[in-house]
């Protein structure tokens, strides 16, 4: 049989939200000709719809399937963000803030922050986060598209959005049924399972449609309708390295700030967060039900609201962790039917954008090849515990005994490759990376730094390398406030270019 004939000629994919229209317009765009798609969703099932800020990568999304950026905001009543600000995580009445793009930009063979180190340990220091072309600019309110001279500070700073997630989905609809998508509305009611192969050959629909195909796509949401309801494909529960099972979610009206950053703030028993878009401000209280009560929780959260609150607060519930494949026969679980990770880091979206990017770089034929499911699920599953090893730092490196969490956080064992990565930067301030780290070197120096995991020493090369670290460290922090400063405000930026009215 020709390649050809054993093509993939039918994909469905159940369940739509932003998961579910996301796999529909990158394999709507990946597949010009012979193969249908098709997307079953139900209005009276709701989506989880909270995922309004994202990471840097969705940028290389929305750019594959040629969306304009300006369009794309306004469309989705969207926003900029240059990071996200920890506020009380490391230590009670202290911030910090992680930054998308780098810390100045390296002059030497060692990194920047090991200069940081030395000056610091002088007493001639500015703060870490002063050295990052992001935040000059979060804090100040500003934002520009990134510069292409690299000569420039303004070169060394990237950026993601904030969205309304149900928009997002909303236009993703509008691009895959133009280029023939079918949407059918419905609930499925069975799911049928080939009596040879045990892959699935088709969804029945409540009213008797059946829906047959080659390749499913799982976007069912936490049920995993087919990944697990039909393959029983088992899952790893991750609540002893990450306790919080719960949120609380509600909008409110758009007050003070705008800024071109999400803000983390830690309360008692979680963490609340907050998301500016056009329209309005998404909040949410993410914490740990055996610490605080449901109702205790949503008091917190519209306690610390900016605005009026535009709902009742809604409540989700959900267990950290991850499916033991994320693809098993002929079924691809993409967001959070394949698992969950908490939204500290605004990974829920690129969680999504990953699976689907890795599908189509390993789109199978309909043999199905073992190796070719192996290999996708073995670097989805690494991609999946750097992420989670990545958060469980911002929860172990506190320094907080003021309430329950935080002192069974600090106490926690965690999995060894986030000892070991804690450890080499304690010693020396080396940051090592791993296989799969989504999250780069600054990234993980914001965090270390940023909740108290000081170096005991620098790199010993620096010693040996004699060059004058402070005076280059002020010139930096002084080039990074004046760029800064021209920059136009987030607001007015907006206007000019993608405003939604």
């Amino acid at each position: 049989m020709t390649r050809k004939d054993n093509s993939i000629r039918s994909i469905v994919i159940v369940g739509g939200g932003t998961a579910g229209w996301m796999a529909a317009a990158a394999l709507a765009n990946a597949i010009r000709t012979g193969c249908t798609i098709t997307l079953v969703e139900s209005d009276e099932i709701g989506t989880v719809g909270v995922g309004e800020a994202t990471i840097p990568p969705i940028r290389t999304f929305n750019e594959a399937l040629g969306i304009d950026e300006n369009e794309f905001v306004a469309a989705t009543q969207g926003s900029f963000k240059l990071g996200i600000q920890f506020v009380n995580w490391g230590k009670l009445d202290h911030s910090y803030f992680h930054p998308f793009g780098t810390y100045g930009r390296n002059f030497d063979f060692l990194p920047l922050h090991q200069y940081w180190l030395a000056a610091r340990a002088s007493g001639d220091a500015p703060g870490l986060d002063d050295l990052c072309m992001a935040w000059a600019a979060a804090q100040r309110g500003k934002f520009c598209q990134p510069s292409h001279d690299q000569r420039s500070v303004l070169s060394t700073f990237d950026y993601a959005y904030h969205f309304d997630a149900g928009l997002y989905a909303r236009y993703l609809r509008g691009y895959a049924e133009a280029r023939g998508v079918t949407r059918l509305e419905g609930k499925v009611g069975d799911v049928t399972l080939d009596g040879g192969s045990g892959h699935v050959s088709c969804v029945t629909m409540q009213d008797g449609r059946r829906v047959e195909g080659d390749l499913f796509i799982d976007c069912s949401g936490f049920r995993g309708l087919l990944i697990e309801g039909a393959l029983k494909t088992g899952y790893q529960d991750w609540r002893h390295w990450l306790p919080c099972d719960s949120a609380m979610a509600v909008p409110c009206e758009r007050s003070g700030e705008f800024t071109p950053y999400t803000r983390s703030i830690a309360r008692d028993a979680g963490w609340q967060w907050r998301i500016p878009l056009q329209h309005r401000i998404g909040n949410g209280h993410v914490y740990c039900s055996s610490f605080i009560q449901d109702q205790a929780a949503a008091d917190v959260l519209m306690a610390n609201l900016d605005g009026k609150a535009l709902a009742d607060p809604r409540k989700l519930s959900f267990v950290t962790g991850r499916r033991n494949l994320f693809w098993n026969r002929n079924v691809v679980a993409v967001g959070l039917s394949g698992g969950f990770m908490e939204p500290l880091e605004s990974t829920s979206i690129h969680l999504i954008q990953a699976a689907i990017s890795k599908l189509i770089a390993f789109f199978p034929d309909r043999s199905f090849d073992p190796l070719v499911i192996e290999e996708y699920n073995r670097i989805a599953i690494n991609e999946f515990e750097r992420i989670r090893d990545f958060i469980i730092l911002h929860y172990k490196l506190t320094s907080r005994t003021d309430s329950e969490l935080w002192r069974y956080c600090s106490a926690m064992e965690v999995p060894d490759t986030v000892t070991w990565k804690i450890e080499h930067f304690r010693r020396s301030g080396r940051l090592m990376q791993r296989d799969a780290d989504l999250f780069g070197p600054p990234s993980w120096l914001a965090v270390h730094i940023g909740q108290g995991n000081q170096p005991e020493s620098a790199d010993p090369l620096l010693a040996l390398r004699g060059i004058d670290h402070a005076d280059h460290l002020r010139k930096l922090e002084g080039a990074l406030a004046r760029a800064a400063e021209t920059m136009p405000s987030h607001a007015d930026y907006i206007a000019q270019n993608c405003s939604a009215s």
